[in-house]
């Protein structure tokens, strides 16, 4: 079975099955843009005093206000001048208990890592489309949850599996567009699909934020449009990939056959020839019958090379994009316009990276934007302190570039680790690049004693990496590999 695509080749590119599949699934990643990035507004800090009515609003809203050593025994005061609510004045998360805001966000992220470990077990395990739907699901219902908790713990608690579902739900996506699409169609969904679907949900944000002003019913204005994708469940299959490498063939004809006629193609009478099934039965008893695990990553030296250098550089490129990113509302000027800036650069980074995916080669595109950003963020160190224009257009750049090296990424890993145990890599390698988003907060804050040291920091690391990409294997126009035995050495 070492040329599924050569098989299938009968089906075409682009017809109304592939169409429905891209869209559908590229879409269905709308709601991951939003989710995680809803805490700049759900943990704002208005301006807040306490509740002594001589007392004036005299805080901003990043730093609290005056004297607060003898605490607000009478409760607090919030400005309502730019929210109405959020969580930080539901529950006075301010003077003592102001650990309690940056922490939330904190657990999130807790919860995308552990979303990441388990997301690759189960897909591999039980299918695609199971955890696809499964995720999407727990990510709505429990955002839900969250707008009606009673408390912080609660809401963090739910917030935990909001994040399981988001990762999960974006890397099954993702995996699942990447096994049914082939060719050119499947580097167009991996490099602008599922991107830009991200980026408008992004961008949504801070336009649903300006209207709903309060927490609880903003909450529910972006978990709502969740049930608008139930009915992709009569639309989207298995993958016939995953399918194969369970050695499941009569399923996967199935479902090709049900393609074919979607395009109004007759498929062959038998699309997987007797030698082709002996060669399966041959693949299956060697390696699908038995279950993956984590373990099977590092277990040949091919495998385990890609593995380590993938974990390094998710690493680094998710430490200097959230790092970079969260720097944007800490910003002088109206939040929401920040945020949407913010938000709007995406379309530039992965509209870049998708001409790159086309015109260059895998081992060229990522080391050149790891090296680029990095080297503009250490040039910073050089630019004198009245250029702040010239400054800015450089930290922008950069992170355009990190945004679309990240994005990249999705597509690339996908294609370097075999269909065996491809989502539990993808699972593996996001869970890794979690440190480097539970670093990231730290490195901005760096910037309060020394503006000058998170740039060099995050350019010194992403040009490293970037170096270390280019022992990466071409996979540029070439079948993805099936089975651990298939996965290409490095390029040294």
């Amino acid at each position: 079975m070492k040329d599924y695509e050569e098989i299938t080749s009968f089906l075409g590119e682009w017809g109304p099955f592939q169409k429905v599949i891209f869209l559908l699934l590229s879409l269905s990643s709308i709601p991951n843009g939003y989710v995680g990035m809803a805490m700049i507004f759900l943990v704002d800090i208005p301006p807040h005093r306490c509740r002594v009515p001589q007392l004036n609003f005299s805080v901003d809203s990043a730093t609290g206000f005056g004297n607060e050593t003898e605490g607000c025994l009478d409760g607090w005061e919030f400005s309502k001048e730019q929210y109405r609510s959020t969580i930080v004045t539901e529950w006075d998360l301010v003077c003592g208990n102001a650990w309690k805001a940056p922490f939330t966000v904190t657990i999130f992220f807790f919860g995308v890592l552990s979303g990441s470990f388990l997301s690759g077990i189960i897909s591999d395990r039980y299918g695609r489309r199971f955890i696809f739907f499964a995720t999407l699901a727990l990510q709505t219902v429990f955002s839900i949850l969250q707008a009606a908790a009673n408390s912080w713990e609660l809401f963090c608690a739910l917030y935990f599996i909001v994040g399981m579902g988001q990762i999960a739900n974006y890397c099954a996506a993702f995996i699942l567009g990447s096994e049914l699409l082939i060719r050119n169609v499947r580097i167009n969904f991996a490099s602008l699909g599922v991107s830009i679907c991200y980026a408008i949900g992004y961008t949504a944000l801070p336009m649903f934020a300006w209207f709903i002003r309060s927490w609880r019913i903003l909450l529910i204005a972006l978990s709502v449009p969740g049930f608008l994708y139930i009915p992709l469940w009569w639309y989207i299959p298995e993958s016939p990939r995953w399918l194969l490498s369970q050695g499941r063939v009569k399923e996967a004809e199935d479902i090709i056959r049900a393609a074919a006629r979607k395009n109004g193609i007759t498929p062959p009478d038998i699309i997987f020839k007797p030698e082709d099934c002996e060669q399966l039965m041959e693949n299956e008893n060697k390696e699908s019958q038995r279950l993956y695990t984590w373990l099977d990553l590092i277990k040949t030296t091919n495998i385990r090379n890609i593995t380590l250098i993938s974990i390094i550089i998710w690493i680094v490129i998710s430490m200097t994009y959230y790092g970079m990113s969260l720097n944007t509302p800490n910003m002088d000027g109206d939040p929401y316009f920040n945020c949407l800036v913010a938000a709007s650069s995406e379309f530039l980074a992965y509209g870049s990276i998708w001409l790159f995916i086309r015109y260059t080669p895998r081992r060229f595109t990522l080391p050149f934007t790891m090296i680029l950003s990095g080297t503009l963020l250490l040039i910073i160190k050089f630019i004198p302190q009245d250029m702040h224009v010239l400054s800015l257009i450089l930290v922008m750049i950069g992170k355009t570039g990190v945004t679309g090296a990240f994005g990249f990424l999705y597509l690339y890993s996908t294609e370097l680790f075999p269909t065996v145990v491809r989502n539990m890599a993808l699972g593996a390698i996001s869970m890794a690049s979690r440190v480097g988003s539970t670093v990231s907060p730290y490195i901005a804050y760096m910037g309060t004693y020394n503006k000058i040291l998170p740039y060099i920091l995050m350019g010194g690391t992403t040009v490293i990496a970037g170096v270390l990409s280019l022992l990466l294997p071409e996979t540029k126009g070439e079948q993805l590999p099936e089975f651990i035995n298939q996965v290409k050495p490095l390029r040294w």
